[in-house]
Protein backbone atom coordinates (compact mmCIF):
# COMPACT_ATOMS: atom_id res chain seq x y z
CA UNK A 1 0.00 0.00 0.00
CA UNK A 2 0.93 3.73 -0.49
CA UNK A 3 1.86 5.83 2.54
CA UNK A 4 -0.18 9.37 1.63
CA UNK A 5 0.25 11.85 3.47
CA UNK A 6 -0.73 15.21 3.56
CA UNK A 7 1.03 18.21 5.24
CA UNK A 8 -0.31 21.13 6.89
CA UNK A 9 2.11 23.27 4.52
CA UNK A 10 0.46 20.67 1.34
CA UNK A 11 -2.80 22.07 2.47
CA UNK A 12 -1.98 25.59 2.44
CA UNK A 13 -0.85 25.15 -0.94
CA UNK A 14 -3.80 23.96 -2.10
CA UNK A 15 -5.65 26.55 -0.72
CA UNK A 16 -3.90 28.90 -3.18
CA UNK A 17 -6.34 27.50 -5.86
CA UNK A 18 -9.44 29.12 -3.47
CA UNK A 19 -7.66 32.17 -3.75
CA UNK A 20 -7.56 32.24 -7.36
CA UNK A 21 -11.13 31.83 -7.53
CA UNK A 22 -11.33 34.18 -5.10
CA UNK A 23 -9.20 36.80 -6.61
CA UNK A 24 -11.10 36.21 -10.02
CA UNK A 25 -14.50 36.69 -8.76
CA UNK A 26 -13.67 40.14 -7.06
CA UNK A 27 -12.47 41.06 -10.09
CA UNK A 28 -15.39 39.99 -12.32
CA UNK A 29 -17.38 41.28 -9.60
CA UNK A 30 -19.32 37.72 -9.55
CA UNK A 31 -20.81 38.13 -6.10
CA UNK A 32 -19.68 34.71 -4.58
CA UNK A 33 -16.33 35.35 -2.49
CA UNK A 34 -18.82 35.44 0.94
CA UNK A 35 -20.35 31.98 0.16
CA UNK A 36 -17.02 30.28 -1.37
CA UNK A 37 -15.32 31.59 2.68
CA UNK A 38 -18.27 30.32 3.97
CA UNK A 39 -18.34 26.98 2.14
CA UNK A 40 -14.48 26.16 2.80
CA UNK A 41 -14.90 27.34 6.58
CA UNK A 42 -17.82 24.85 7.37
CA UNK A 43 -15.97 22.11 5.25
CA UNK A 44 -12.69 22.54 6.92
CA UNK A 45 -14.77 22.61 10.46
CA UNK A 46 -17.05 19.49 9.52
CA UNK A 47 -14.05 17.45 7.96
CA UNK A 48 -12.15 18.34 10.82
CA UNK A 49 -15.13 17.53 13.37
CA UNK A 50 -16.12 13.94 11.36
CA UNK A 51 -12.82 13.20 10.95
CA UNK A 52 -11.91 12.80 14.88
CA UNK A 53 -15.40 10.72 15.40
CA UNK A 54 -15.01 8.47 12.78
CA UNK A 55 -11.67 7.82 14.63
CA UNK A 56 -12.99 7.16 17.37
CA UNK A 57 -15.87 5.18 16.30
CA UNK A 58 -14.01 3.05 13.75
CA UNK A 59 -11.43 2.44 16.57
CA UNK A 60 -14.25 1.58 19.47
CA UNK A 61 -16.12 -1.02 16.70
CA UNK A 62 -19.14 -1.07 18.30
CA UNK A 63 -22.67 -2.03 16.93
CA UNK A 64 -24.48 0.94 18.87
CA UNK A 65 -22.10 3.85 17.85
CA UNK A 66 -21.82 2.68 14.30
CA UNK A 67 -26.13 2.55 14.41
CA UNK A 68 -25.92 6.03 15.83
CA UNK A 69 -23.67 7.20 13.03
CA UNK A 70 -26.05 5.72 10.44
CA UNK A 71 -29.12 7.19 12.35
CA UNK A 72 -27.26 10.74 12.24
CA UNK A 73 -26.74 10.81 8.61
CA UNK A 74 -30.39 9.68 7.72
CA UNK A 75 -31.83 12.35 9.91
CA UNK A 76 -29.31 14.83 8.74
CA UNK A 77 -29.84 14.25 5.50
CA UNK A 78 -33.79 13.89 5.48
CA UNK A 79 -34.25 17.37 6.97
CA UNK A 80 -32.28 18.44 4.06
CA UNK A 81 -34.33 16.78 1.93
CA UNK A 82 -37.20 18.05 3.44
CA UNK A 83 -36.62 21.89 3.56
CA UNK A 84 -35.67 21.37 -0.14
CA UNK A 85 -39.03 20.46 -0.54
CA UNK A 86 -40.39 24.29 1.13
CA UNK A 87 -44.01 24.47 0.53
CA UNK A 88 -45.08 20.91 0.28
CA UNK A 89 -46.79 19.51 3.33
CA UNK A 90 -44.82 16.71 5.46
CA UNK A 91 -42.12 17.20 3.42
CA UNK A 92 -39.42 16.63 6.14
CA UNK A 93 -41.28 13.03 7.31
CA UNK A 94 -41.71 11.72 3.95
CA UNK A 95 -37.92 12.48 3.34
CA UNK A 96 -37.02 10.98 6.41
CA UNK A 97 -38.95 7.49 5.95
CA UNK A 98 -37.83 7.72 2.27
CA UNK A 99 -34.18 8.34 2.91
CA UNK A 100 -34.57 5.42 5.89
CA UNK A 101 -36.21 2.67 4.37
CA UNK A 102 -33.91 2.91 0.94
CA UNK A 103 -31.00 3.50 3.05
CA UNK A 104 -31.95 0.47 5.42
CA UNK A 105 -32.79 -2.01 2.78
CA UNK A 106 -29.70 -0.95 0.54
CA UNK A 107 -27.27 -1.60 2.92
CA UNK A 108 -29.30 -5.32 4.17
CA UNK A 109 -28.64 -6.01 0.40
CA UNK A 110 -24.89 -5.04 0.68
CA UNK A 111 -24.31 -6.36 3.70
CA UNK A 112 -25.99 -9.86 3.10
CA UNK A 113 -24.15 -10.49 -0.45
CA UNK A 114 -20.84 -10.13 1.51
CA UNK A 115 -19.90 -6.70 -0.72
CA UNK A 116 -19.54 -5.08 2.45
CA UNK A 117 -18.91 -6.06 6.36
CA UNK A 118 -21.03 -4.59 9.43
CA UNK A 119 -17.97 -2.55 10.84
CA UNK A 120 -18.05 1.19 11.45
CA UNK A 121 -15.21 1.83 8.55
CA UNK A 122 -17.64 0.43 5.79
CA UNK A 123 -20.98 0.83 6.91
CA UNK A 124 -20.58 4.79 7.91
CA UNK A 125 -18.97 6.23 4.53
CA UNK A 126 -21.52 4.03 2.76
CA UNK A 127 -23.98 4.90 4.52
CA UNK A 128 -23.02 8.86 3.57
CA UNK A 129 -22.47 7.91 0.19
CA UNK A 130 -26.19 6.43 -0.02
CA UNK A 131 -28.17 9.02 1.75
CA UNK A 132 -26.19 12.13 0.42
CA UNK A 133 -27.14 10.77 -3.09
CA UNK A 134 -30.73 10.07 -2.13
CA UNK A 135 -30.87 13.64 0.13
CA UNK A 136 -30.21 15.15 -4.10
CA UNK A 137 -32.59 13.07 -5.83
CA UNK A 138 -35.49 14.02 -3.33
CA UNK A 139 -35.08 17.25 -3.49
CA UNK A 140 -34.89 17.80 -7.16
CA UNK A 141 -37.97 15.38 -7.38
CA UNK A 142 -39.54 17.68 -4.57
CA UNK A 143 -38.69 20.93 -6.98
CA UNK A 144 -39.78 19.78 -10.00
CA UNK A 145 -42.72 18.14 -8.29
CA UNK A 146 -43.98 21.68 -6.90
CA UNK A 147 -43.32 23.40 -10.29
CA UNK A 148 -44.60 21.45 -12.47
CA UNK A 149 -48.18 21.20 -10.11
CA UNK A 150 -48.19 25.10 -10.50
CA UNK A 151 -47.24 25.16 -14.25
CA UNK A 152 -50.24 22.28 -14.74
CA UNK A 153 -52.48 22.72 -12.18
CA UNK A 154 -55.26 23.85 -14.61
CA UNK A 155 -54.76 20.36 -16.26
CA UNK A 156 -54.99 18.19 -13.03
CA UNK A 157 -58.17 20.33 -12.46
CA UNK A 158 -59.80 19.06 -15.69
CA UNK A 159 -58.82 15.81 -14.98
CA UNK A 160 -61.05 15.74 -12.04
CA UNK A 161 -63.75 17.46 -13.35
CA UNK A 162 -63.90 14.89 -16.12
CA UNK A 163 -63.95 11.79 -12.78
CA UNK A 164 -59.98 11.15 -12.87
CA UNK A 165 -58.78 10.16 -9.38
CA UNK A 166 -55.99 12.02 -7.76
CA UNK A 167 -53.47 9.34 -8.65
CA UNK A 168 -54.40 9.23 -12.72
CA UNK A 169 -54.44 13.34 -12.45
CA UNK A 170 -51.21 13.43 -11.46
CA UNK A 171 -49.32 10.47 -13.08
CA UNK A 172 -47.75 12.66 -15.65
CA UNK A 173 -46.19 14.78 -12.80
CA UNK A 174 -45.32 11.86 -10.85
CA UNK A 175 -43.62 10.69 -13.80
CA UNK A 176 -41.60 14.07 -14.52
CA UNK A 177 -40.77 14.12 -10.78
CA UNK A 178 -39.39 10.77 -10.67
CA UNK A 179 -37.49 10.79 -13.66
CA UNK A 180 -35.87 14.38 -12.62
CA UNK A 181 -34.38 13.07 -9.44
CA UNK A 182 -32.80 9.47 -10.87
CA UNK A 183 -31.55 11.52 -14.45
CA UNK A 184 -28.40 13.27 -13.00
CA UNK A 185 -27.14 9.39 -11.43
CA UNK A 186 -27.88 7.99 -14.61
CA UNK A 187 -25.93 10.98 -16.74
CA UNK A 188 -23.48 10.49 -14.27
CA UNK A 189 -23.18 6.56 -14.91
CA UNK A 190 -23.24 7.12 -18.13
CA UNK A 191 -19.60 8.82 -18.09
CA UNK A 192 -18.01 6.59 -16.31
CA UNK A 193 -14.46 5.93 -16.76
CA UNK A 194 -14.68 8.29 -20.13
CA UNK A 195 -15.06 11.30 -18.30
CA UNK A 196 -15.14 10.82 -14.35
CA UNK A 197 -12.85 8.64 -12.29
CA UNK A 198 -15.39 8.44 -9.39
CA UNK A 199 -14.03 9.51 -5.51
CA UNK A 200 -14.13 6.03 -4.37
CA UNK A 201 -12.05 4.24 -7.42
CA UNK A 202 -9.56 6.94 -7.41
CA UNK A 203 -8.93 6.75 -3.19
CA UNK A 204 -8.25 2.74 -4.06
CA UNK A 205 -5.92 3.48 -6.46
CA UNK A 206 -4.29 5.84 -4.72
CA UNK A 207 -3.85 3.51 -1.87
CA UNK A 208 -2.22 0.72 -4.03
CA UNK A 209 -5.19 -1.10 -4.95
CA UNK A 210 -5.04 -3.18 -8.11
CA UNK A 211 -6.52 -0.52 -10.46
CA UNK A 212 -9.26 -3.76 -11.84
CA UNK A 213 -10.23 -4.87 -8.02
CA UNK A 214 -11.34 -0.77 -8.08
CA UNK A 215 -13.34 -0.79 -10.99
CA UNK A 216 -15.07 -4.03 -9.41
CA UNK A 217 -15.86 -1.61 -6.15
CA UNK A 218 -16.96 1.34 -8.31
CA UNK A 219 -19.15 -0.69 -10.63
CA UNK A 220 -20.77 -1.94 -7.31
CA UNK A 221 -20.97 1.40 -6.22
CA UNK A 222 -22.65 2.45 -8.91
CA UNK A 223 -25.58 -0.14 -9.04
CA UNK A 224 -25.69 0.16 -5.33
CA UNK A 225 -26.19 4.45 -6.11
CA UNK A 226 -28.75 4.11 -8.82
CA UNK A 227 -31.14 1.33 -7.45
CA UNK A 228 -31.03 3.58 -3.67
CA UNK A 229 -31.72 7.01 -5.70
CA UNK A 230 -34.42 4.99 -8.00
CA UNK A 231 -35.94 4.11 -5.31
CA UNK A 232 -35.81 7.05 -2.83
CA UNK A 233 -36.90 9.03 -6.11
CA UNK A 234 -40.03 6.65 -6.10
CA UNK A 235 -41.31 6.33 -2.54
CA UNK A 236 -41.04 10.08 -1.99
CA UNK A 237 -42.96 11.01 -4.99
CA UNK A 238 -45.48 8.46 -4.56
CA UNK A 239 -45.78 9.86 -0.91
CA UNK A 240 -45.68 13.64 -1.95
CA UNK A 241 -47.94 14.16 -4.26
CA UNK A 242 -50.59 13.02 -2.48
CA UNK A 243 -50.11 15.68 -0.17
CA UNK A 244 -51.05 18.27 -2.80
CA UNK A 245 -54.59 17.24 -2.23
CA UNK A 246 -57.02 18.03 0.39
CA UNK A 247 -59.27 15.34 2.51
CA UNK A 248 -61.82 15.94 -0.60
CA UNK A 249 -59.42 14.84 -3.09
CA UNK A 250 -59.35 18.50 -4.43
CA UNK A 251 -56.33 19.84 -5.16
CA UNK A 252 -54.86 22.51 -3.06
CA UNK A 253 -54.61 25.44 -5.05
CA UNK A 254 -53.53 27.40 -2.24
CA UNK A 255 -49.99 25.77 -2.24
CA UNK A 256 -49.06 27.44 -5.65
CA UNK A 257 -50.47 31.30 -4.63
Amino acid sequence: MTNLTVSNQTLALGFMLVIIALVIGYTEKLRFNKDILIGVIRAIVQLTIVGYVLKFVIKANDVWLTLACFLIIVLNAGWNAGKRGNGIPKAVQISLFAIGIDTVITLAILVFTGSIKFIPSQIVPITGMIASNIMVAIGLCFRNMKQTFSDRHQQVLEKLALGADIKLASIDILRDSIKSGVQPTIDSIKTLGLVSLPGMMSGLIFAGVDPVKAIKYQIMIAFMLLGSTSLGSIISCYLAYKQFYNEEKQLNVKLFS
